[in-house]
């Protein structure tokens, strides 16, 4: 089976990283690699004296890059990386697999250049095989996928916490668009579609499996909450991938429905006093949204986008 370097952006995280760490360097098929690529500007004393002696000892590879950015981070990852597949991973995660052989032997056994592995998030129990793996039967609908199911199979998405890449095919396409600021909304989805437009395809594997821990802080929570933000952190993301992409045939009209479906939501509901302030983060995600796309796609290896 081939080697794996598992990549695990960081930002604003403590005791959760290192027991991410601690779980993975556990395995009993490890990565040849771990490269941390860490964000947060200052460290708790205790954390940065564990992932020093983690460098010093040879089990992680860290690196420091003094701008928080998702898909930055992730393309650093992309370029430092020794193996030929990468596994990314989220920092705050309960390994509930023998997460690198399964992906291993996935890249192994098919003709695929992503394995998008099982995510359970905490509101989520892992489905049976009986049960649908896609919301209301929406089968058609690629967004629709549920990444709890147990239903092994080729998709058109992958969640961000727990896929692996053959790095080749990544840097093919472009990498990561660091567009996608603040919390990236959407940067998977975006990926996903430049790699099938190329011909790669995506398996899910369910038995590449991690639990979703969804820390309460660090992390995407550094930009607030998106139901009672101001800022348009969490919005952007999501209007620049229908802005860019050319799958959607109704992408217009999600756009301008955004703003109306962001506060058709039971806390807007029982909160009416939050619709207005929504609706400036909305309204600003769409402006600084059209501005990222105008200046176009920032891929790997560019410094400046076009």
């Amino acid at each position: 089976m081939p080697d794996i370097s598992i990549a695990i952006p960081t930002y604003q995280r403590e005791g959760v990283l290192l027991d991410t760490l601690e779980q993975l360097l556990a395995l009993q098929y490890p990565a040849k690699e771990i490269l941390v690529v860490d964000q947060t500007p200052r460290h708790l004393a205790e954390t940065m004296a564990t992932l020093e002696k983690l460098q010093s000892n040879g089990h992680i590879v860290w690196h420091r890059l003094s701008k928080p950015s998702i898909p930055k981070a992730m393309n650093h990852a992309l370029m430092a990386a020794k193996c030929d597949f990468v596994l990314f991973l989220d920092d705050d995660i309960r390994v509930t697999s023998e997460l690198v052989r399964e992906h291993a032997a996935a890249h192994d056994a098919g003709n695929v250049a992503c394995v998008a592995g099982r995510v359970v998030q905490q509101w989520e129990r892992e489905l049976g095989e009986w049960e649908s793996a896609w919301h209301d039967g929406r089968v058609e609908d690629p967004d629709a996928f549920r990444f709890n199911s147990a239903s092994r199979r080729l998709v058109e998405r992958f969640a961000g916490g727990n896929f692996s890449i053959e790095r080749n095919a990544a840097l093919e396409v472009g990498g990561f668009d660091e567009n996608f600021v603040a919390v990236a909304y959407r940067y998977e989805a975006e990926f996903a579609d430049r790699l099938l437009a190329r011909g790669y395809r995506i398996l899910f594997e369910p038995a590449a499996s991690v639990f979703h821990l969804k820390a309460d802080s660090g992390g995407t929570r550094s930009f607030g909450h998106h139901l009672r933000s101001l800022k348009p952190a969490h919005s952007v993301g999501r209007y620049y991938y229908l802005i860019t992409t050319k799958r959607l045939t109704n992408r217009f009209s999600r756009f301008v429905q955004g703003p109306i479906s962001a506060v058709r939501t039971r806390h807007h509901l029982s909160r009416p006093w939050w619709i207005p302030v929504t609706l400036i983060a909305e309204l600003s995600g769409m402006v600084w949204a059209w501005w990222l796309s105008i200046r176009g796609p920032k891929y790997v290896g560019m410094r400046n986008p076009k």
